[in-house]
């Protein structure tokens, strides 16, 4: 596996791999994010933090759970089969925001001995004050900002906890004033809970964000047969391998929309070095990797990058030839070839 044939740029950014740990709880800790970039990770974005009490209470009430594929709850290990449905309440770092940036630039400084960067994340909760700490951030000497604008919860949060950002129109004002603030590369991560995702990731690379990441998690629900209550008491960010086509169909349709010059990040449903080529394939410079991290442990993310070098040797390609490789040749309904009465061998007899 050639080092250079895993590279790729996510604007101006080099990573030595696609691989990014994304943000969780496991990354709350140095020692996790740490243990992030010894097994192999290109970049480690840290866990999000913002100004609001109310969003670091949520994470004291937090709850998670992994279901079967008969929704029913099974140990949180990596035990779990690769079907199995991932389904949490989660909240913000509770560190105090000076404690938090002075953990992270340290951590960033430490990244750049494993040829790694560690990124800052803010998930928007006031914009003056994320202003005010993006600013801080970029004086720490932390060399990526990721603003989060697409947490899912910000619907069942307290309200000014989190911000779920659903008009572009918005997305451009806030990105502009981030962006007006700081000089290093900014990432914008959008949600997942729009019909107009591409809309989104337009309106943010038209106030100069050097990335979007693509998408945050849905909200879903599931009820317990026994109780007759929901799962965990209510409404939940789900994940899981089936997240994938929906994280493959955002990354083609923006990357038609905007075109190939525009760098974009995938999130959920990788759960392997393939699954984050198949994303690549749709559009992605590189693949985000949380919760299946956070259930299955950090070695998952070495697994990744040595699965995804195999994949390339054996294709005898470069990681940023995959990108968007399988979106560009995305034919529409209309293209398709006719076929007569094919549908009859798919009915039962």
């Amino acid at each position: 596996m050639s080092k250079s044939n895993l590279e790729t740029r996510i604007g101006s950014v080099r990573l030595k791999n696609p691989v990014i740990a994304g943000s969780a709880e496991h990354l709350i800790d140095a020692d996790g994010v740490r243990r992030a970039l010894k097994a192999g990770a290109g970049a480690v974005v840290v866990k999000s933090t913002n100004e609001s009490q109310a969003a670091r209470d949520q994470l004291q009430q937090a709850e998670y759970a992994v279901l079967d594929d008969q929704w029913q709850p099974i140990p949180w290990n990596a035990s779990a089969p690769r079907t199995a449905f991932i389904a949490c309440r989660s909240g913000l770092t509770p560190q105090p925001f000076e404690a938090w940036l002075e953990q992270t630039a340290g951590l960033d400084r430490e990244a750049r001995a494993n040829d790694a960067i560690v990124v800052a994340s803010v998930i928007l909760s006031d914009l003056d004050r994320a202003v005010v700490m993006a600013k801080q951030i970029e004086q720490a000497g932390l060399r990526v900002l990721e603003l989060n604008i697409g947490t899912p919860y910000a619907s069942q949060s307290a309200k000014g906890a989190v911000s779920t950002e659903l008009l572009p129109e918005r997305v451009a004002a806030i990105v502009n004033a981030v962006r007006a603030a700081v000089t290093i590369p900014v990432w914008v991560k959008i949600t997942g809970q729009s019909e107009r995702v591409p809309d989104l990731a337009d309106a943010a690379f038209g106030a100069r964000a050097d990335a979007v990441v693509m998408a945050g998690r849905l909200l879903g629900l599931i009820p317990d047969l026994e109780t007759c209550e929901p799962i965990l008491g209510t409404t939940l960010g789900v994940g899981g391998t089936w997240h994938l086509p929906m994280t493959c169909q955002w990354l083609a349709l923006t990357r038609s929309k905007l075109g190939p010059d525009k760098a974009l990040i995938g999130t959920n449903g990788a759960q392997s070095g393939l699954d984050v080529a198949r994303i690549m394939l749709a559009g992605a410079s590189a693949v985000e990797m949380s919760s299946q991290v956070m259930l299955r442990g950090f070695d998952l993310l070495g697994q990744a990058v040595s699965e995804l070098g195999a994949y390339l040797d054996r294709k005898q390609m470069s990681a940023a030839d995959l990108i968007g490789k399988a979106a560009d040749s995305r034919k529409t309904f209309a293209q398709m070839t006719m076929r007569q009465d094919n549908w009859r061998n798919y009915i039962p007899h």
